[in-house]
C-alpha cells in the first residue's frame, strides 16, 4: 500500500458506521491472472468514493468483490478480506444473497427485468421472504422510484413494460429496483457511460441526493464525473491502489507521479 494510501480518509478509519466497506490485504484471481494485488481501503458511509483508472486496472473487479458477483465466475478466488460493517462478505456461512440487498449493484448497461415498471421495483422485496402485502408494497415501490427521480415521470404507466422506458429512465429504474431492497451501499459500474448528457445528469443529480442515505461507490472513465460526484477518489492501476484522497486534493495535488500522468491525460 502507498504512503499516499495510507494517509488518505481521516474519516471512518476504523471502518464504523453502517454502511462502512474496509479491504485489507485484499487481492483477486481470475485463474492464474491476478487482477488486485493486496488492496487496503476503507470506503467511509454515507459518502460518493469514485474508483478510477485505465481499462483493465482492477477497478470494476474490486467494485464486485464488495458483493461478491466476482464468485459467479469459475475458477475466481480471493485473498484476504473485505468487510461491510465489520462482518466479512467473504466469511464462511455467508448468505450472499442477504448481502446483495444490502449491497445493491447497478450496471453500465440497463438490465431491467422483461416486466412491468411495479413489478421491477417490486422483484426484491417479493423474493426477500418477508411476503410484504400489496399495500406495503405499493408503498415500497412508490418510495423507490420517487427516491430514484422517476416517479412523476411513470406513475400513470407502472402496469406498462419497463423496456418501454428510455436508457436514462431505464437506468434510473434499475435504481430504484436496487433502492427497493432498502441496501446499506450502493454500487454503480459506470452508470452514465452509455446515456445522453441531460440523462447523465440526472444519474449524477440522484447520486447527489441519495449520498446522505447510503454509501455510494461508483466505477467510471470520466474524469470530469468523478470529480463532480465524488467525495473520495481512488486511482488503481494494474490491479494496485496507487492513490486514495478526498476528490478535490487527488485532482488538484496528487501526491504520486502516476495519478497526476493519469488524471491530466497523459496515459490511459
Amino acid at each position: 500500500m502507498s504512503v499516499a494510501a495510507a494517509q488518505a480518509l481521516p474519516r471512518a478509519e476504523s471502518g464504523t458506521g453502517a454502511g462502512s466497506v474496509v479491504a485489507e490485504r485484499f487481492s483477486f484471481w481470475y485463474g492464474p491472472k491476478q487482477a488486485l494485488h493486496d488492496i487496503d481501503l476503507t470506503i467511509p458511509p454515507r459518502a460518493v468514493t469514485a474508483l478510477i483508472g485505465p481499462s483493465g486496472c482492477g477497478k470494476s473487479t474490486f467494485l464486485r468483490s464488495i458483493n461478491r458477483m466476482n464468485a459467479l465466475i469459475p475458477g475466481a478466488r480471493h485473498a484476504g478480506s473485505v468487510r461491510l460493517d465489520g462482518e466479512d462478505v467473504y466469511a464462511r456461512g455467508m448468505d450472499v444473497v442477504a448481502l446483495r440487498q444490502r449491497v445493491g449493484m447497478v450496471f453500465q448497461r440497463w438490465n431491467p427485468f422483461p416486466k412491468s415498471i411495479y413489478d421491477n421495483v417490486a422483484y426484491g422485496p417479493r423474493i426477500s421472504g418477508a411476503a410484504p402485502t400489496r399495500a406495503d408494497l405499493d408503498v415500497i415501490v412508490e418510495s423507490s422510484l420517487r427516491r430514484s427521480a422517476l416517479w412523476d415521470e411513470v406513475k400513470d404507466r407502472l402496469r406498462q413494460s419497463a423496456t418501454a422506458l428510455s436508457g436514462g429512465q431505464q437506468q434510473r429504474l434499475c435504481i430504484a429496483r436496487a433502492l427497493a431492497n432498502e441496501p446499506e451501499v450502493l454500487l454503480l459500474d459506470e452508470p452514465a457511460s452509455a446515456l445522453d448528457p441531460i440523462s447523465t445528469q440526472r444519474i449524477e443529480e440522484l447520486l447527489y441526493e441519495l449520498k446522505g442515505e447510503l454509501t455510494i461507490v461508483i466505477v467510471t472513465h470520466n474524469m470530469q464525473q468523478a470529480a463532480r460526484v465524488s467525495d473520495y477518489t481512488a486511482f488503481f492501476y494494474l490491479g494496485h491502489l496507487v492513490e486514495v484522497d478526498a476528490t478535490a486534493r487527488l485532482f488538484t495535488s496528487p501526491r504520486e507521479e502516476r495519478t497526476e500522468a493519469y488524471i491530466t491525460g497523459r496515459f490511459g
